[in-house]
């Protein structure tokens, strides 16, 4: 199984979410322990990104933008953006 962890960036980010948000972020670190590669192709970068809808948040969509290293098995979360 990958490890998934988030990023500084990406920690800062999540303390300022809801909980609802916070909880719909961290579902989606823990399937990127599953299946790194699930995340559709940013261009023009080597990052990957999952969206949470406003469903499964309560209100906003966040995007989980992150990469997989497979050498090291492993995904870092790099930045988590949260829609209007």
């Amino acid at each position: 199984m990958t490890h998934a962890f988030h990023s500084d960036a990406a920690e800062k980010i999540l303390a300022e979410l809801t909980r609802r948000e916070q909880a719909a972020v961290e579902t989606i670190r823990r399937s990127l322990e599953e299946d790194p590669g699930q995340g559709r192709p940013l261009p023009g970068t080597d990052t990957l990104a999952v969206g949470a809808l406003p469903e499964q948040t309560g209100g906003r969509g966040i995007s989980v933008v992150y990469r997989h290293d497979a050498d090291l098995d492993a995904v870092p979360v790099l930045w988590l953006f949260a829609g209007p």
